[in-house]
């Protein structure tokens, strides 16, 4: 008489589980409506003169006013990481017609250049 141990069901457990989890991973990943309160602010004053970058309408990129591209700011980005350090806020402003990932790319870029501090830039809202 052989002793061991019969995997087949608990195979067949595996599979059933895999199953459910497969089926029901979508509907896990839809969002809340939720309706967040809006609150009043007032700018926070700055020790270090941050870096902000602008992303217009186009897609045309600007690091402090100076028109660029990708690769430019890239290079720009780690110039200044090495120059000045990842300690200095950099502040995005993007205007809202632009593709999200256009937005997202240079915020990879910033991140890869080794910047922690990334600021969005955005309006609050008027007032009805």
């Amino acid at each position: 008489m052989m002793s061991e141990i019969n995997v087949t069901p608990m195979v067949d457990v595996m599979l059933v589980l895999l199953v459910i989890f497969m089926v029901t991973a979508p509907m896990m990943t839809q969002g809340v409506d939720v309706d967040l309160p809006r609150t009043t602010s007032r700018a926070l004053r700055q020790k270090e003169t941050p870096i902000v970058i602008s992303i217009n309408k186009r897609g045309d990129i600007f690091l402090n006013r100076v028109k660029g591209n990708e690769k430019i700011l890239r290079r720009q980005l780690r110039k200044l990481a090495l120059n000045d350090g990842t300690k200095r806020p950099i502040y995005l402003k993007a205007d809202r017609r632009v593709q999200y990932g256009v937005v997202a790319v240079v915020m990879a870029d910033i991140k890869a250049a080794g910047f922690n501090k990334l600021g969005m830039v955005t309006k609050p809202r008027e007032r009805r």
